[in-house]
């Protein structure tokens, strides 16, 4: 295999930490919280203890002033592990950042430090009912009032965290009138007149990970509390837009480290499994899809590394980021397909992390924009532009 060369000693050295912590506070519970359809509200708090929490934020908001890398290497080993109920990543590095790069600065004094202390959950509302991908097309209106605060009315679905959120960052139009031009982000707390969290949803995969629905009715929203201020009023689109390669390379790393973990566990299957009294490792087909597999898996690791290496240096383009969002949620859900296979009948059974990591994988390839709406972004950039 190619030796990674992203991460220092360091890196690897809170990798293990972060394993220690995995192992500790939340292996042991995660298949209780998949029960319960959300995980515990102390094992936000306890990340924030250990400073598991907004790592690459500045130190004076509470952060460690963190390179990206050391999120990767948290993202990796979630996924490793197949802990697909923590919502660190979202709430440290979408919901944070925007914070960091778009906020005033009162609102990162108040908002940054609960954040990373986890006393605050972050989420983003951005999907509707009728809008997924198309947040152009988003109906949830924020109606600027005469004292300046704003009237926020709507509601959102599919949000990650949005059961013990927080602070959300609500995604809404300012100016209806101007389409896109005319979206802004809102910060909205918990217990808000006119915020109502609605029904966890329960989902095919993920069930750990408390997806909820939001509702706004006649919510005033401070003018304090637009993101930015008047400096970003009807701005939001594009702040958004300028997020997304993160956020979908985010995607891309889980998505080949659960690959990776899902060959890992089913190595292990076949050698110990007999079938017709040889082990199902003996028998060509499974050698033969096992070597095919990694080597997929290993082509998308040195390409997604690469990617990251991008992110780091702040050069790596929306068509780039969506190309390792889309194939590499695709090629995970043909491993976690082809792995279940090798584990036979006990691939269907929910005790095996194969059989969960077959359930969590389907979503890669919708959420962070829908793999058809990566293919209709690099099109573009190839100058392909629908017309």
């Amino acid at each position: 295999m190619i030796e990674r060369s992203l991460f220092t000693p360091d890196h690897e050295s809170f990798r293990e930490a972060f394993r220690r912590f995995m192992e500790k506070e939340i292996a042991p519970f995660h298949a209780q919280w998949e029960e319960q359809g959300y995980v515990d509200r102390a094992v936000w708090r306890k990340a924030g203890d250990n400073g598991f929490l907004c790592m690459s934020m500045p130190e004076v908001y509470g952060g460690s002033g963190a390179d990206a890398l050391y999120a990767v290497v948290q993202m990796e080993e979630l996924a490793r592990g197949g802990f697909t109920g923590i919502g660190y990543g979202l709430h440290s590095e979408i919901v944070a950042p925007y914070i960091l790069h778009y906020g005033t600065e009162a609102q990162k004094q108040k908002y940054l430090p609960q954040l990373a202390s986890g006393n605050m959950v972050g989420a983003i509302a951005m999907s509707e009912p009728a809008a997924g991908s198309d947040l152009q097309g988003i109906k949830t209106t924020a109606m600027e009032q005469g004292d300046g605060s704003y009237l926020l009315n709507g509601s959102k679905t599919f949000v990650t965290n949005g059961w013990h959120a927080d602070l959300v960052i609500v995604v809404a139009k300012t100016n209806p009138a101007a389409g896109a031009k005319g979206t802004s982000l809102l910060l909205v707390e918990r217990g808000m007149p006119g915020f109502e969290v609605g029904k966890r949803l329960k989902k095919l995969g993920l069930k750990a990970q408390d997806t909820s629905e939001l509702f706004f009715a006649d919510l005033k929203i401070p003018q304090d509390n637009l993101l930015g201020g008047e400096a970003y009023k009807n701005k939001g689109f594009i702040c958004l837009m300028q997020q997304l390669p993160w956020e979908r390379l985010q995607i891309a790393i889980t998505a080949v480290a659960s690959a990776q973990a899902a060959i890992d566990w089913t190595l292990a299957y076949v050698k110990e499994r007999k079938v017709f009294g040889q082990p199902v490792a003996s028998y060509q087909n499974t050698r033969y899809t096992l070597a095919e597999l990694q080597t997929e898996v290993q082509v998308a690791r040195v390409f997604v590394d690469k990617c990251v290496e991008l992110i780091v240096q702040d050069k790596l383009d929306t068509a780039t980021a969506s190309m390792a969002k889309y194939w590499c949620s695709d090629l995970q859900c043909k491993v976690m397909d082809e792995c279940v296979q090798l584990f036979g009948g006990y691939g269907y059974m929910w005790e095996y992390p194969i059989t969960r990591a077959y359930a969590d994988a389907r979503v890669q390839r919708i959420y962070g924009g829908t793999n058809e709406i990566m293919k209709e972004v690099i099109s573009r950039s190839m100058g392909m532009g629908a017309r």
